[in-house]
């Protein structure tokens, strides 16, 4: 979308909510598939098949006010970054980033909760998304909802990075390609190829988030490595093949997630600003 057709604040955040509650509604059982794959405990373990919407509730909790600050901080930023127009995919880069830094306050304790319960590592104790918070809450304070903010902010900023300024440019060039304003599924086309480009190569990433927040041991008696000796631990005792655990479930999702998420963004940020549903600029 072009500055002069930019949605406002107020419609990016609705555009945003809706989009993220879409994405992560359809396409849960694949990302809970893709965390027990990366899990130290191994796949079957972690539930194998079993339960594929465990976890669920604190994605419906999350999902919305998360996107919706992406998408408010990464519109407002497009607009108002000092920049000049060749620089485009650096503007997008930026503001793609700080927007991901802004959902991470909102999506890392979601996060924590989800990956728990989806792997059963509290086992029978918490088989709710409520009973996980109420034990992350009584055994390791609020701190403990943020378990893996480092690393998730680690794995989000190269992934945005690589994603947002992509599907910017492709959406640019299939519209003078095309000599029209793109549709909705146009761009969403551009968002799936984007997305799994972006989650293929940041992979390795995602394994070192999934262990952060699945280690549970006590910091007052135990030092936690760093997420460099983390990264370390596991190419050196389970190969590289592991920091890419999950990678073929985590693209599809992706790459699908990516399509819905960003076509249903844009779409409902054009119905919102009263122009044609189902064009973008």
């Amino acid at each position: 979308m072009s500055n002069q057709s930019a949605p406002t604040f107020y419609q990016s955040l609705v555009a945003g909510g809706l989009a993220g509650t879409a994405v992560d509604l359809l396409f849960f059982p694949i990302d809970t598939v893709k965390t027990r794959l990366q899990s130290s405990q191994g796949f079957i373990r972690a539930g194998g098949f079993k339960g594929v919407y465990k976890g669920i509730g604190s994605v419906v909790v999350g999902s919305a006010p998360g996107a919706a600050v992406f998408f408010c901080t990464y519109d407002t930023l497009k607009k108002t970054l000092p920049l000049p127009s060749e620089y485009a995919p650096l503007t997008h880069m930026i503001s793609a980033s700080l927007g991901e830094v802004a959902a991470c306050s909102i999506r890392v304790p979601t996060e924590v909760i989800k990956t728990r319960t989806q792997t059963s590592t509290y086992g029978s104790a918490a088989q709710s998304s409520l009973a996980a918070a109420r034990l992350v809450l009584s055994t390791e304070g609020v701190r403990g909802f943020y378990r893996g903010f480092g690393s998730t902010i680690m794995r989000e900023i190269p992934f945005t990075s690589l994603q947002f300024p992509l599907y910017e440019l492709l959406k640019l060039r299939l519209a003078r390609i095309l000599r029209r304003p793109l549709h909705a599924y146009e761009a969403a086309v551009c968002g799936s190829f984007s997305g799994g480009v972006a989650a293929a190569l940041t992979t390795p990433l995602d394994v070192l988030k999934t262990r952060v927040m699945l280690d549970l041991r006590d910091p007052t008696k135990h030092q936690r490595p760093t997420l460099v000796a983390r990264f370390r631990d596991i190419y050196v005792n389970e190969g590289a093949k592991a920091l890419f655990a999950g990678v073929v479930p985590r693209t599809l999702w992706i790459s699908a997630g990516g399509a819905v998420f960003l076509g249903v963004y844009e779409w409902a940020a054009q119905s919102l600003m009263g122009q044609e549903p189902g064009r973008t600029t």
